[in-house]
């Protein structure tokens, strides 16, 4: 029977969901998280291995002798060393596209956080703001209807297209830097090179992949291109940007605001600059832990197995 060894299988599962079913597969145990230096010990019987964050580079493959197949929990496979996964003929798969309106929505739930301030007003209420007031309304920060705004995209994945829609349907102007040809694209929007888009841009989000070419494509430079109290969202990958040069933007008011679920390190540490801004909105990378997409996860993920199982593996990557 397969043994299948789970190594941190809490964040996906969480307390209202199970892994249950991948019992009918294989002999399961399930780890909540690992360490660096307990992969070895937990993933050296398995046959069948998943991992969310938990490393699996060469060395950890190459000491894993039994291993035929790597799950990763996730759409992106970074975690995996999927060349020396192939040299030991190992399987890699991967979990595409379940969260994409999941972190679309987040996209616009900072957005709106910024432009409409709900929660801050729901706070002040609280506290007697509006009560206090002698006119019928009350409000103390900027309010900014998104119609009529631009909002740029830097890449037009299957997360980038949704907040593209969602962003038409909102009566913006959308424009995106993008490998597709112009003819591929929807009417509504238009194709910029990379220095457009940030000039033209009200609002920035960020949407493609981590590679060393976009590796901190926010920093310094590109920030100065970038038009006096634009909005930068980043719900990519924290490392997109270089965090140090948005906190400068956004203390010299030259960022309106940024919005990120994702950080560089995680969990940040202390010291993180942007963790001191007033104007940084950060959520701790929830945009993709919605319970429809981690229950589309954790499907995808079980029929990931049980494919390579039966012969005919899916979504595979490597």
């Amino acid at each position: 029977m397969n043994k299948i060894v789970i190594l941190d299988g809490f964040t996906a599962a969480h307390v209202d969901l199970s892994w249950e079913l991948l019992e009918d597969i294989g002999e399961l145990t399930v780890y909540d998280r690992t360490k660096p230096d307990e992969t070895i010990e937990r993933a050296k019987e398995a046959e069948i291995v998943l991992t969310n964050k938990v490393l699996l580079k060469r060395q950890e493959i190459e000491q894993l002798p039994k291993l035929r197949y790597i799950g990763v929990l996730a759409t992106g496979y970074n975690v995996v060393d999927v060349e020396a996964a192939r040299e030991h003929g190992i399987i890699v798969t991967n979990v595409p596209a379940y969260s994409t309106e999941s972190v679309a929505q987040m996209v616009f739930s900072h957005l709106l956080t910024v432009t409409n301030r709900t929660e801050h007003y729901a706070i002040q209420n609280r506290k007697g703001k509006w009560t206090a007031c002698p006119d019928f309304c009350y409000w103390d920060t900027p309010l900014t209807e998104l119609a009529g705004k631009t909002f740029g995209i830097v890449g037009l994945g299957n997360i980038g297209q949704r907040v593209a829609t969602i962003a038409h349907a909102f009566g913006m102007h959308v424009i995106a830097y993008t490998s597709k040809g112009a003819d591929q694209l929807p009417e509504y929007i238009g194709k910029r090179a990379l220095s457009e888009l940030f000039a033209e841009s009200d609002v920035l989000s960020l949407h493609c992949p981590l590679t060393p070419d976009t590796k901190e494509l926010i920093n310094r430079q590109t920030l100065g291109l970038m038009k006096p109290g634009a909005i930068l969202i980043n719900t990519g990958r924290g490392p997109l940007v270089n965090d140090q040069d948005v906190a400068d933007a956004l203390n010299a008011n030259h960022l309106r605001a940024f919005c990120a679920d994702v950080l560089t390190e995680e969990p940040p540490r202390a010291g993180n600059p942007l963790l001191q801004c007033s104007n940084a909105f950060i959520t701790p990378h929830i945009a993709w832990a919605s319970r429809e997409a981690r229950v589309r996860l954790i499907s995808v993920a079980i029929n990931n197995v049980k494919s390579f199982v039966e012969g005919t593996p899916q979504n595979v990557v490597n």
